[in-house]
């Protein structure tokens, strides 16, 4: 596996991968403290063009709104075939009804029974501070990859890109 690490300003390729890996995905996995531990919770991240944020919705009165309260810094996983991203940020709640009825869908709809302007749907904007991400070329040839490395005993057997990239402020890791 290849890993890039830089200390040259923001790069936009790289922005552009995270935007890519997150596009093909919808479903993630978002983390946050709760009670001193680490909890996983699967998320819809709503369709919009990744610029550093992630938005969810959520009811008001769920439990990750209260850890999110108390420990602002959470964790944001996605996975899929041939790549995977693990985005380091802070959330926040936010109610801006306007904001809800832009991002407002029928996937919102499914799972919360208010609508935009309902006072128990609220927003979740995760700010990116970093993304690292691992890109391979798929499941298959990952696994070709793995056992011909331990047949031939050749070492570490190439999986594809690892990098980790600065989303606020910034620097390229």
């Amino acid at each position: 596996m290849t890993h890039h690490d830089s200390t040259a300003g923001r790069d936009p390729e790289a922005v552009a991968t995270v935007r890519e890996i997150i596009g093909d995905q919808r479903i993630c996995m978002l983390t946050s403290v709760h009670q001193g531990a680490l909890v996983s919770r699967p998320m819809a991240v709503q369709d919009v063009e990744f610029d550093g944020d992630l938005w969810f919705f959520s009811q008001a009165d769920a439990a990750k709104i209260d850890d999110i309260a108390s420990e602002p810094h959470v964790n944001v996983a996605f996975s899929g075939d041939d790549a995977w991203l693990s985005i380091n940020g802070t959330a926040q709640l936010v109610r801006d009804v306007e904001k809800k009825k832009e991002l407002w869908n029928t996937a919102a709809s499914a799972w919360l029974e208010g609508g935009p302007e309902d006072d128990e749907v609220v927003l979740l904007r995760v700010q990116g501070l970093t993304a690292e991400y691992w890109q391979g070329p798929g499941r298959v040839a990952t696994v070709l990859a793995l056992v011909k490395s331990a047949v031939q005993r050749d070492g570490r057997p190439d999986v594809g890109d690892n990098e980790t990239v600065r989303l606020e402020g910034g620097t390229h890791l």
